[in-house]
């Protein structure tokens, strides 16, 4: 009998990837082509980017952004909590907070906050504070008031979403060595909800430092706002907006560095002593002691 012959190799061939690649190569040609013919004078552009007043607009845009989700967290945290708490009131009122600023646009809130000397001339709080609302709501502060409402909103749902995605063993796990509620939340279970909670809030972060354009509205001198001062002088519109995109585009790209190797730190957190227990513990039924 003949030996068989092996049967030839094939390479399989992926057409339609190279047909993408094509495709995708012409357009940026194309679009390369269209940006140099553009009426854009690109040698402006990078003296715009270092000019004093978007320096400034640069700095406030980070600080507003980065005030506004960490004080979001905070009251994400706390909402979050009171959504799962035993209480009705507390529930109730934790619904209707992430309804209320949920549900409105954030510019609206803003000019709200700006506007709200027309309606209170003067906040009064006893033993805290007396004094006319324009001088203790300010641009910057109206703008931080309505990005930190609306954003703890949504942050409020993110965590409630970490904390019931922690397995309820983990709990248990922690009461079984003699660990408060407190002491579970803060050891056991939010390490281990923060692998859910990071990549969302990181994307909400990098949404926040673009949503400080709209403190442009009330005045605040953010980038865009900058680059409108700057176009306003020498009406070199689009190449002061260019300026601001690039600023935009370097901080944002350090934001989501700074979310991967958070991710990259928190996904180690179900590896742990109490993460295995709690594993051991899935399923398995709690014996109550006989009372005697």
């Amino acid at each position: 009998m003949a030996a068989t012959e092996p049967l030839p190799i094939v390479r399989l061939r992926h057409w339609g990837r190279w047909v993408a690649a094509v495709v995708i190569l012409a357009l940026l040609v194309l679009l390369g082509i269209a940006l140099g013919n553009a009426q854009i004078e690109w040698r402006q552009v990078p003296d715009f980017v270092f000019f004093k007043v978007m320096a400034t607009g640069l700095l406030n845009t980070v600080v507003l952004a980065v005030l506004s989700q960490a004080v979001a967290i905070v009251l994400g945290v706390v909402i979050a909590l009171l959504r799962r708490s035993a209480n009705p009131v507390a529930r109730w009122f934790a619904a209707g907070y992430i309804w209320i600023f949920r549900g409105l646009p954030v510019l609206l809130q803003i000019l709200l906050w700006y506007n709200l000397a027309l309606v209170f001339p003067v906040i009064h709080i006893p033993f805290l504070v007396d004094a006319p609302t324009n001088v203790l709501i300010s641009a910057f502060t109206a703008a931080f008031l309505g990005l930190a409402l609306n954003e703890s909103a949504y942050m409020a749902e993110i965590v409630r979403a970490g904390l019931n995605s922690v397995d309820s063993g983990q709990t248990e796990a922690a009461k079984s060595i003699g660990m408060t509620p407190a002491a579970t939340l803060r050891r056991v279970v939010l390490p281990q909800a923060m692998r859910v909670i990071i990549p969302p809030t990181g994307n909400d972060f990098i949404n926040m430092l673009k949503g400080t354009s709209m403190a442009s509205v009330i005045g605040v001198t953010e980038l865009i706002h900058a680059a409108n001062n700057i176009s306003s002088n020498n009406l070199l519109v689009m190449e002061t907006l260019l300026a601001a995109a690039v600023w935009y585009m370097v901080v944002v790209t350090v934001a989501g560095v700074g979310q991967h190797y958070l991710e990259r730190a928190f996904g180690q957190a179900d590896r742990g002593p109490l993460a295995r227990a709690g594993k051991a513990l899935r399923g398995v039924p709690l014996v109550r002691s006989a009372r005697v």
